[in-house]
């Protein structure tokens, strides 16, 4: 079984050799706190490092080059996380991309006007991606197929196309990058390997949940509304504003929200988002819900506890009941 993980992707702009860099890796070696700080990259590790940094007292800028920040999630979602970095200071800088370094040291970043700005800092940190760990113990000496991204190719029973006894679990076989779809495919790797040809499964996709740890967390699982366009898929939006709910607010912190998308006319949950301090937590009963089968009306019907944070389920499942009520 190949689980070599992944490791994070420096891009050779001009003028990178000559300032000082970090990354995901080494960047809990330092033992100094970087005045200025500027994150190439608005993804999950790059939101989470740079609030992180904003509260330890770093003067912090972000660079993406989209439209928003988080970019695999509903706008309304990521605004949410902008107006919360704002509000803590951190410079967002969206529709700039990185174009080179310079002594001083500076980055210079290109807007959509195509007019440079240059910023100072003392550390980069480049948070633009991972890559799969293929090089240098022996599959190119076998022939081990690679997709076009750099994973390993494999089949429905994770194994390698050419050789059915060598499987690959985790970053390195993807599609996906987390710890937790590391684990689910590892299971997969296991029994197939122990058990081929008298039995073996295929690796499930249908139901990934992902959590961004920024503060507010975002969570979501299934498709998206901005997905579901993209797709043509009909589907029906309802959202629950948390700043309602009585558990968030003696917390002091009501900002966020639960969106969930049914399709059309049925409680049948096909995706959804949340926004609020314990985001990955909440959504657990949503990725429970899709995976088993079962929809708002049961979310509804549920009794939850007294002031919690889920409740906020229960209360969307009922603002969707209410829409769709005979």
């Amino acid at each position: 079984v190949v689980a070599t993980g992944a490791q994070p992707l420096v891009i050779p702009f001009d003028g990178l050799d000559e300032v000082p860099y970090l990354t995901s890796d080494n960047l809990w070696k330092l033992e100094e706190l970087p005045k200025n700080l500027v994150v190439l990259g608005g993804g999950p590790i790059g939101c989470e490092m740079a609030q992180c940094f904003a509260r330890l007292g770093s003067k912090v800028t972000i660079v993406e080059r989209g439209p928003h920040l988080l970019s695999g999630e509903d706008p309304e979602a990521s605004q949410i996380i902008e107006d919360q970095f704002k509000q803590e200071s951190i410079e967002v800088l969206t529709n700039h991309s990185a174009e080179r370094f310079k002594k001083g040291p500076y980055l210079v970043a290109k807007n959509s006007n195509a007019e440079e700005v240059s910023i100072h800092f003392d550390q980069c940190l480049m948070a633009l991606g991972r890559r799969p760990n293929t090089k240098g113990f022996g599959l190119e000496e076998l022939g081990v197929e690679l997709n076009k991204n750099g994973t390993i190719k494999v089949d429905p029973y994770l194994r390698t196309t050419k050789y059915k006894n060598i499987f690959a679990c985790g970053d390195v076989a993807g599609p996906y990058q987390f710890t937790h779809t590391a684990a689910h495919q590892a299971w997969f790797c296991a029994t197939n390997s122990l058990f081929q040809p008298l039995k073996k499964f295929k690796v499930e996709y249908d139901v990934i949940p992902k959590v961004s740890f920024t503060d507010p967390e975002v969570a979501s699982v299934g498709l998206t509304e901005k997905q579901a366009k993209q797709e043509n898929i009909p589907y029906e939006v309802t959202s629950y504003n948390i700043d309602d709910l009585d558990r968030a607010i003696a917390d002091g912190a009501d900002q966020g929200l639960v969106r969930v998308i049914t399709a059309p006319g049925k409680d049948k949950i096909l995706g959804a988002t949340i926004v609020a301090s314990k985001a990955g937590d909440m959504l657990l009963e949503f990725t429970a819900a899709m995976k088993h089968g079962f929809g708002l009306n049961q979310i509804m019907s549920t009794i939850h506890p007294y002031p919690t944070m889920g409740e906020a389920n229960k209360f969307v499942s009922g603002q969707w009941k209410m829409k769709n009520k005979p």
